[in-house]
């Protein structure tokens, strides 16, 4: 007599509840390790199948693309143009179309508004002594929106007047079908009381190593803490990126404004208003196994700006140029490493304007001279404390050299593959402004000369220690016993504890 359907859940029901849970586990184990052991059979499979066939006269003939809802099909087909182009070609083999269709998954990956696509290659017969392929690229589009909210700890001494401030960040991804993305960004702390951005960028003829990028942006920021005075800036910029390039152009209008009672006189002299007009490029090279905790590698990097020369106008007029280089190396492998860099800066006066308007070049604001120390900077000094002052104020330079040495070591019972090391280093950096040059005479050259010949008048300011190092995703934390060993007279330095939290470390 058959049993009805009830009577048979019933009985595998009591059966199930028969049997031990740990077999149960046991049997769910062994049959993981079944499929993936059949996983690993069909990839080398498949691997020896390309390696027996990799010279093979093959022609793609299509290529399907599934999952982009959301993005433009001229944008997509762009994307490939280049491997059905190959594909045409002469000795154009299996090996040559898995090399193509893998570089446009990585293509599509760099554009930032997909999962890692997933390939799959077909047969699809024989024409004229070759064989076709079929491809399919399967993409899953990320959300077009994102929204994020929570706090920034920004470069900072984590003392006397810390930097930290809430944030409200929205992504609008693949605005318009071609990997355009619309980036606001809102902020407000204690150093930072206000900023604001809206940022787009689009990729130029569907190559996401080309980038247009276009910004505009206002911030108000205290510099109390080393400058008696706040900055407010307005302003925007436009720029490609391509590769380790980037170039474009500036328009900002600042203020130094909010000035404290002891205010210098040069903060006073400064304050108020001023606009710059500049152009700039960046290059970076980077072949670091890690910019936060350097193991291996090295890095460097060049930045120039031209403000006020020629047609630019506004009311400055300058070239500023950075370089900085840095190496970082294992010493054998029980996880010990070295790194040290260099870097130095000039800032170079122009004549503002053309023609009948044409100004002599003026001394360097406030805004636009290079600042020295902190421990993010050169450690063992305060934020700003290297470098001329006026009264209590840090007031910048025009021409500056830093450099610094660090060994870092695993700590015991933690092991050299985690980001928590212990630290010694020494550092040391010299800032000076230019010399003898006034608003309304004064030769650039010989004023940058004197100035060169300061920078290495005596030793520059030194100081060394000890202390803990933590590589976290986001950021990098330092807690070091710092000891000035040679100081400027007026300089800042700071003995004792010094916390370090940011995300560029020199």
């Amino acid at each position: 007599m058959a049993s009805s359907p009830s009577t048979s859940d019933d009985i595998l029901d009591s059966l199930k509840k028969n049997v031990d849970p740990t077999v149960l586990s046991e049997r769910d184990a062994a049959m993981r390790k079944r499929v993936a052991k059949q996983y690993e059979k069909a990839q080398n499979q498949l691997r020896n199948l390309v390696n027996a066939n990799s010279t093979l006269p093959v022609t793609i003939s299509f290529i399907n693309i599934d999952g982009a809802k959301n993005t433009r099909t001229g944008f997509l087909r762009k994307v490939l143009e280049q491997t059905f182009a190959e594909s045409k070609g002469p000795g154009f083999t299996l090996e040559d179309a898995l090399r193509e269709l893998r570089r446009d998954c990585n293509t599509f990956y760099k554009f930032g508004i997909f999962h890692p696509p997933t390939l799959y290659i077909d047969s699809a017969g024989k024409r004229d002594g070759k064989t076709m392929l079929k491809a399919e690229i399967s993409l899953r589009e990320l959300p077009r929106f994102t929204l994020k909210t929570g706090t920034d700890m920004g470069n900072t001494e984590g003392s006397g007047y810390p930097e930290g401030s809430g944030y409200l960040s929205l992504t609008y991804r693949n605005m318009f079908g071609g990997a355009e993305s619309l980036n606001g960004y809102a902020s407000t702390g204690t150093r930072t009381r206000s900023a604001y951005e809206l940022n787009f960028q689009a990729p130029i003829n569907a190559n996401p190593d080309l980038i247009l990028e276009t910004s505009g942006y206002a911030s108000t920021r205290s510099h109390q803490y080393y400058s008696s005075h706040e900055e407010v800036l307005r302003g925007g910029k436009v720029g490609v990126k391509w590769g380790e390039h980037e170039t474009g152009y500036t328009g900002v209008w600042r203020q130094i404004t909010g000035l404290a009672q002891e205010a210098s006189p040069t903060i006073r002299g400064d304050a108020g208003d001023s606009v710059k007009s500049s152009l700039w490029h960046a290059f970076t090279r980077d072949r670091r196994d890690s910019h936060l905790l350097p193991t291996r590698g090295w890095m460097v990097k060049s930045e120039s700006e031209v403000a006020g020369w020629g047609g630019l106008g506004g009311d400055v007029a300058f070239w500023k140029n950075e370089m900085e280089t840095q190496v970082a190396a294992p010493l054998g492998a029980s996880g010990v490493s070295v790194s040290a860099g260099l870097r130095g800066g000039l800032l170079y006066p122009l004549c503002l304007g053309v023609g009948d308007n044409r100004k002599p070049p003026q001394p360097s604001r406030i805004n636009d001279r290079f600042r020295l120390g902190g421990p993010t900077d050169v450690r063992g000094f305060k934020e700003c404390g290297l470098g001329p002052r006026h009264g209590n104020d840090s007031v910048g330079g025009d021409i500056y050299m830093a450099g610094g040495a660090s060994i870092y070591f695993p700590l015991p019972k933690v092991g050299p593959e985690k980001p928590l090391r212990l630290q010694a280093f020494v550092n040391s950096g010299r800032l000076v402004g230019l010399q003898g040059l006034a608003e309304d005479s004064g030769d650039v050259n010989s004023s940058v000369a004197g100035a060169l010949k300061e920078l290495g008048n005596g030793l520059p300011s030194v100081a060394a220690g000890i202390g803990l190092v933590y590589a976290h995703p986001i950021a990098r934390f330092e807690l070091n016993f710092c000891l000035p060993l040679v100081k400027r007279s007026g300089e800042k330095g700071r003995k004792g504890l010094q916390l370090g939290i940011g995300i560029n470390f020199r």
